[in-house]
């Protein structure tokens, strides 16, 4: 008999890659069988549907165009996303287990690789079934306008991998966890961390990270102010006064925002401003709010009166020889500061393939160690 080979392992890639369907299409038919999917996908379209018709009124989409609303939306389904993935995901391995039928599979000639990643495609795909039942709004609130190729490619890209994110920590925790409950419990917290905690962690610790600023003030004790040229004369300088108080260092600590999921998904989508420089939808309100705090505070400040009244300003304008204009826009400031959203996918990704590796390390056979009540068959 003939073996046909490809290089040393007869048609490997092929096999390994049959064996990973195998198990993806097993885990599928497993999670559709029964109605309680179906009911959930229904709950989850009529919770978007309401949502949808929600913003729609309070925002004036069909006036103002549909980039408030696609972006919200966006956030609800990573919302709901974040909600039900680690119900799916989080005992994928462990409650196997527990059923007794992972032994079953792991004497076959399927792979411990192929297990792991075969269960989180299928936690993947069943994440991405939630956005897919989303697409229907999402073109209703495109379908108003003021909503770029860009943003929309950009945000539900970014939005699939962040619930393969989810669902990879939900899969690898049910390898590294004994128990089932235990282990969505803590894919729960862990995607709490990320998107609560981060939130929490940056306000506690730029507050309570401090730094001196000292701000110098040269009053005008008294002048002689002519109306028709709107000039001062004979003006009197008090002595300067000078203050000092504590100012909050966020500027430290912007990089725990950037691995927030909405923070990233935001700060990925390309930044939409109106004709002022301000944030025309959700996107681009919280990017520009996160870059903003990569800003560090103006330590030192100084304002003399007393020299602008002596070099004169004009009272009818209101504008002060030696004084600054008005701040950056929100735009200048989006455009000035450095992207955030590669280092959140960067942490995320690396938790994602860190969890699916540890979870192939204890599912790996022959084991050496069984965690105590441990289930072989």
């Amino acid at each position: 008999m003939t073996t046909v080979t490809t290089g040393s392992t007869p048609t490997s890639f092929g096999v390994w890659i049959s064996g990973l369907w195998l198990i993806v299409s097993l885990e599928l038919r497993q999670r559709v069988r029964g109605t309680a999917w179906y009911v959930l996908l229904g709950i989850f379209v009529l919770l978007v549907a309401l949502v949808t018709t929600l913003l729609w009124a309070a925002t004036g989409a069909s006036l103002v165009g549909g980039g408030g609303v696609f972006s919200l939306i966006v956030f609800f389904v990573l919302l709901l996303g974040t909600l039900v993935s680690p119900a799916l995901s989080g005992n994928a391995i462990n409650g196997d287990r527990e059923a007794g039928t992972l032994a079953t599979t792991q004497v076959t000639l399927i792979s411990t690789g192929q297990l792991v990643l075969g269960k989180f495609v299928a936690a993947w795909i069943t994440s991405l079934a939630f956005l897919a039942a989303s697409v229907p709004f999402l073109i209703f609130a495109v379908s108003a306008g003021e909503v770029s190729a860009a943003t929309i490619g950009t945000s539900i890209v970014v939005l699939a991998i962040e619930l393969g994110v989810i669902a990879a920590i939900g899969v690898g925790l049910s390898g590294v966890v004994t128990r089932p409950l235990f282990s969505i419990v803590v894919t729960y917290l862990l995607v709490a961390a990320l998107s609560l905690g981060t939130l929490i962690a940056f306000g506690l610790l730029g507050a309570a990270t401090k730094a001196t600023t000292t701000s110098t003030f040269t009053p005008v004790l008294s002048s002689d102010f002519d109306p028709e040229t709107g000039e001062q004369s004979n003006v009197v300088c008090g002595p300067a006064e000078t203050t000092t108080y504590e100012t909050p260092r966020f500027d430290y600590y912007w990089w725990i925002l950037a691995a927030n999921p909405y923070v990233v998904v935001a700060d990925a989508s390309p930044g939409v401003f109106d004709e002022y420089g301000s944030p025309s939808d959700s996107f681009a309100w919280i990017a520009v709010s996160v870059r903003q705090a990569q800003t560090p505070p103006d330590l030192a400040t100084e304002y003399n009166a007393c020299e602008e009244a002596s070099s004169g300003y004009s009272s009818y304008s209101g504008e002060y020889p030696g004084m600054q204009g008005p701040g950056p826009t929100q735009q200048e400031i989006y455009d000035s500061a450095l992207p955030s959203w590669f280092v959140g996918l960067a942490i995320h990704l690396a938790l994602a393939v860190g969890a699916l590796f540890w979870a192939w390390r204890r599912t790996l056979t022959p084991a050496r160690r069984l965690a105590a009540g441990s289930r072989i068959a």
